[in-house]
């Protein structure tokens, strides 16, 4: 009786050490979880809510239900802005991540002291805010007193208009191209840190060219990091915002208000006060990046390690 009271005492002492423990630790994220729940949960309840119901200009606001989804994915305005996006993913995310497994390779193979100052020099875009980087880039492509302008004019040429309708799809591609390719590329470097040299050594000794252990050896150990990469692009393509409104100052005709999803929910929100819709749209382009970056995950399970 007395070993099975002995045996007895240890284990409810345990047991209160992780009561113990687990409370500690629901203390030290407590500050994080508030946070969480009253800038993030919060408000995406309160949008979710919003979308459910309708303002008329009589008789107030009413339940609708799923009714603005069904409006939202028959609306032409919202289509049209959704493929836009969808071509943008379709040309963005393979140059940036290609560009920035290409640079990342290079810089990998680097051993001189301006190794260090390349991959900052790379990764420097990524440091200017978005709306800085878009200010610059549509001083640059401006028609009337860009450097691009004045460098044709003095070789008495005339300089082709980069704002123009048929020419923003480009300019827009570059801007943001050179914003984010640095990060990619930091993330694709580390990778290509962390797997043994050992493994390049051996392909070298086996009669491996560079070019073949790049792609043979280098690029099969990094594609998890390489998938991680392109959900980042995919899901920040979809939700294009920043730089297609910055350059609509300078671009009004090639970019129209309702030019993506973001930027119709915002317009429909806060010009045409129609709040339920806005949040409505919102909510709809979220569901289609979720899908979307779910998709690619499960066709990529496999590459990515994840089952």
């Amino acid at each position: 009786m007395s070993a099975i009271t002995t045996g007895a005492a240890p284990r409810a002492s345990l047991a209160k050490l992780r009561q113990r423990r687990d409370r500690w630790g629901w203390l030290f994220i407590a500050p994080f979880l508030v946070v969480f729940i009253v800038f993030l949960v919060a408000p995406l309840g309160y949008a979710f809510w919003l979308s459910l119901w309708q303002k008329g200009l009589v008789g107030g606001a009413r339940f609708t239900g799923l009714y603005n989804y069904v409006r939202v994915f028959t609306d032409p305005v919202f289509l049209q802005g959704l493929r836009r996006v969808a071509y943008y993913v379709l040309v963005m995310v393979p140059i940036q991540i290609g560009l920035a497994t290409i640079i990342a390779m290079i810089l990998d193979t680097l051993t001189t002291k301006l190794a260090r100052l390349s991959r900052l020099l790379v990764f420097l875009p990524y440091a200017v805010p978005a709306m800085i980087g878009a200010l610059m880039w549509s001083f640059l492509y401006s028609p009337n007193f860009g450097p691009i302008t004045g460098l044709f004019k003095q070789f008495g040429l005339t300089a082709p208009n980069i704002l123009a309708p048929d020419n923003i799809f480009g300019a827009l591609v570059n801007v943001v191209t050179w914003q984010w390719v640095g990060y990619y590329m930091i993330i694709i470097f580390s990778a290509l840190k962390a797997v043994d040299p050992s493994l390049y050594e051996a392909a070298l000794l086996d009669g491996a060219s560079t070019t073949q252990t790049a792609i043979h050896v280098k690029l099969p150990l990094i594609v998890p990091s390489l998938i991680m990469c392109t959900v980042f692009s995919l899901i920040g393509t979809l939700q294009f915002y920043t730089e297609p409104t910055i350059l609509r100052a300078a671009a009004p005709s090639a970019i129209p208000v309702t030019y993506t999803p973001n930027m119709y929910a915002a317009n429909v929100a806060f010009s045409r006060g129609l709040f339920n819709y806005a949040s409505t749209i919102a909510f709809s382009l979220g569901i289609i990046v979720f899908i979307g970056s779910y998709l690619f995950l499960f066709l990529t399970r496999k590459q990515s390690g994840l089952k």
